[in-house]
């Protein structure tokens, strides 16, 4: 498996950058999780939309959604070059309007996952688990054979990640605040994201869903000082990591 992040950033992007956004590939089969703004542009600098597999969205806020508009509109407006005749889009069906818009008559198709039972894509086996966010929202694992990627999606702190996270080769977490953050927060700071990936025994942390105006090396520093001796990475656009 071989993830490439388009996107990092929260709610916004900032300075060319976009939102969440990341590419995974595997056995020919290329899989785009989360479509936030300026994904799209950045995607085609690796592939061309039009051979895409399929679409996974952790939740329908728009820093994780904002180009899947425009995605459609590209397949609709250029049949002849298609890999497949629908695009796959899967997607929660917790907020029926927007999982609804997954589906676009001779375009794409939605496809509801839930957190009972896994989906395969290809060889790939997603589970989803529920997160704490003000809407529905949900983490996926990610494996093929004995290895799990996890991406945590947008999240507060909560002890089920720990076991949903277990042994991974990688795991990326929204980690949107400093160390200091107080209050009520419905991301995590960079100890939790730390203090996770040392709880679960993953073997890499990435930290993404990054805020614009804190320092990556600062965020980079903190997380890692919590995960101990755990590799941990920023996210930034173009970076690849194969599991």
């Amino acid at each position: 498996m071989l993830l490439t992040v388009l996107g990092f950033y929260g709610g916004y992007p900032y300075k060319g950058i976009g939102t969440s956004g990341y590419l995974l590939q595997d056995e020919g089969k290329n899989i785009l999780i989360d479509c936030g703004s300026g994904v799209l542009n950045e995607l085609s600098n690796y592939i061309d939309p039009l051979q895409l597999d399929a679409v996974v969205l952790s939740h329908y806020h728009h820093d994780h959604t904002a180009d899947l508009g425009v995605l459609q509109y590209n397949w609709q407006l250029d049949k002849e070059n298609r890999k497949h005749d629908l695009l796959s889009i899967y997607g929660h069906s917790q907020d029926f309007v927007n999982y609804a818009q997954l589906t676009m008559e001779g375009v794409s198709q939605g496809i509801a996952y839930n957190d009972y039972e896994p989906t395969m894509i290809g060889s790939l086996k997603f589970e989803f688990l529920r997160t704490i966010h003000p809407v529905p929202a949900y983490a996926m694992r990610i494996t093929k054979n004995d290895k799990s990627i996890v991406y945590t999606s947008d999240t507060a702190y909560f002890d089920g990640l720990v076991d949903f996270s277990k042994d991974s080769e990688l795991l990326i977490t929204d980690t949107n605040f400093p160390e200091d953050k107080t209050g009520k927060m419905w991301h995590m700071t960079t100890k939790q994201s730390g203090e996770l990936a040392k709880a679960a025994g993953v073997k890499r942390l990435m930290i993404s869903h990054l805020p614009q105006h804190i320092d990556a090396d600062t965020m980079l520093k903190e997380s890692q000082h919590y995960a101990g001796s755990i590799p941990t990475i920023n996210a930034f656009t173009g970076l690849e990591v194969e599991v």
